[in-house]
């Protein structure tokens, strides 16, 4: 079938695939936030950066923090290898709030330029809602660097309803448009449907930019067949999802998923970003991540087929006790 069409973000110009990939694992363990992953060596980086894009993916998420700097460059010098030119992809990333004010925006914002080199920054993001300065200061400081020509659009990344209201009303005075908020969002974790940053981003015409939208592996189904790898995955293995108890109860839905992937001879996977990326219209954009190259090829092909209203309402129904 062919791929779904692309889509502008929030009220901007830049026309994404629904399916973009996440860079986080392009760390190399580099710092703290890096250690979420095993090491990928330049090679399987780029051959992973590669696969996405013949799968038809045009942009891709990073971000500061990720290795402090190392995702960005190790997305570039792939780029770059791989014959790729400004324009051709779309990149996101992330300034890092925790311990700064909103001066440090354009104190930093060079060590982003020059880390993403020769690639422009399409979206620039605020991390975080937790910095030393609110949010109407870094949104201002974030709309010079709009005005000055260092980035193209701004989002924001882990606020909430308010905070985005918020930032939304302060870049709006300035003539500047928030196109996006970049939340944990997956059929495992709906709870942006009821805090109300969904309905708020709709009504302002900001996009969700999903990430951890395969919950961290869980709705593939493996966890629930071989429990036994939870002792494998390091840090994610601490997390609440992966008790026994949670895997009981979202077994059912595992159950549909798998159900579906059958009927539409797709993976568990692709099933569950398709869902994602048609439930809410064009709301929702996701950024799956890819250590191996199976998940890249996986990706892209969530893209490439539709289900029925049918079945997505069911997804809907059996995932519905995850909203709180």
């Amino acid at each position: 079938m062919e791929q779904t069409n692309y889509r502008f973000l929030g009220k901007s110009d830049l026309h994404l695939t629904p399916v973009g990939l996440g860079c986080w694992q392009f760390s190399k363990q580099n710092n703290l936030a890096g250690k979420f992953w095993p090491t990928l060596d330049d090679d399987l980086i780029r051959s992973i950066v590669n696969i996405s894009l013949e799968g038809g993916i045009n942009w891709f998420d990073t971000a500061e923090v990720y290795g402090n700097g190392v995702s960005e460059k190790a997305l570039s010098k792939s780029l770059t290898t791989l014959g790729k030119k400004p324009g051709d992809v779309l990149i996101a990333t992330k300034w890092w709030p925790m311990f700064r004010f909103a001066s440090n925006i354009p104190k930093t914002i060079g060590e982003r330029i020059e880390a993403l080199s020769p690639f422009p920054i399409d979206l620039y993001q605020v991390h975080q809602p937790y910095g030393l300065s609110n949010e109407k200061a870094e949104m201002k400081a974030m709309a010079e660097l709009v005005k000055s020509g260092k980035i193209r659009y701004i989002g924001v990344s882990n606020f909430s309803a308010a905070k985005m209201k918020n930032a939304w009303e302060t870049l709006d005075k300035l003539g500047i448009p928030l196109v996006s908020n970049q939340v944990r969002y997956s059929l495992l974790d709906r709870r942006i449907e009821s805090n109300g940053i969904l309905q708020t981003a709709k009504e302002l015409g900001i996009s969700i930019i999903a990430y951890s939208p395969l919950a961290q592996g869980l709705v593939t189904g493996k966890f629930h067949e071989h429990p036994e790898m939870i002792k494998t995955i390091g840090y994610r293995k601490h997390s609440s999802f992966f008790k026994p108890s949670a895997l009981e109860k979202s077994r059912p839905l595992i159950m549909l998923i798998k159900e579906l992937a059958k009927k539409y001879q797709v993976t568990t996977s692709q099933v569950a970003l398709n869902w994602m990326i048609h439930f809410h219209g064009e709301t929702v954009f996701v950024i799956p991540g890819a250590t191996k190259e199976s998940h890249a090829l996986e990706n892209p092909g969530a893209m490439n087929f539709r289900m029925t209203d049918e079945d997505m309402e069911r997804l809907d129904r059996e995932s519905r006790v995850f909203q709180v």
